[in-house]
């Protein structure tokens, strides 16, 4: 069972690489880097696994502040399970420490939905993860919205944000790591209650 002084492991998903980087798929990736901004980090690629992390202390100084590891998996979405593990493994973190930050097709674009444990909607990412450890991490779920017309999931996932979109990416991504802070300092509920749209 999980303690107060166990670290954090927040783990933005996308892919690696400068053609994904503005892509729907790879929001989690976005609000990972502006978590490394917030703490003064900057991602370097990890020893043990196919990623890159971030450590640092999320929260303000004293007993409220979290050890945490940020990652981005460099093994692309649908392998994401692999780094993960290894890095859960290499710095001991209870898997109900990890923290999955990643695009959701069911949430409306601009809300966010956080939640601990249950199926990955077949998000690529997530069931590999979830394959790799098991379903007990938590999600912080960015909403992007369903494709318009007949276009296809994959395509609509591995394209980049309108630009209607991107006049509030900004302000959501934001969101989006004020809510993951949030989690590690104050629990799931209390994040909910303040976060979930």
């Amino acid at each position: 069972m999980s303690d107060a002084t166990d670290p954090w492991l927040i783990v933005g998903l996308g892919n690696p690489g400068p053609d994904y980087a503005a892509n729907r798929h790879n929001v989690g990736f976005m609000v990972a880097d502006l978590l490394a901004s917030r703490i003064g980090g900057k991602f370097k690629r990890a020893q043990k696994a196919q990623a890159q992390v971030v450590e640092g202390r999320i929260g303000p100084p004293g007993p409220a502040s979290r050890r945490v590891v940020l990652v981005k998996p460099m093994s692309y979405m649908n392998l994401s399970g692999g780094p993960v593990t290894a890095l859960r493994e290499f710095y001991k973190v209870p898997t109900d420490h990890v923290v999955a930050v990643h695009d959701e097709l069911d949430v409306d674009y601009g809300s966010l939905r956080l939640k601990l444990g249950g199926g990955d909607n077949g998000h690529n990412g997530l069931k590999s993860m979830t394959k790799a450890m098991g379903a007990d991490y938590h999600r912080v779920r960015f909403g992007i919205g369903r494709p318009p017309g007949r276009m296809q999931v994959a395509d609509f996932v591995l394209k980049d944000f309108s630009s209607a979109e991107r006049k509030e990416l900004a302000f959501l991504v934001d969101r989006s790591a004020d809510a993951v802070e949030c989690l590690l300092a104050e629990g799931l509920e209390r994040a909910q209650s303040a976060y979930n749209s």
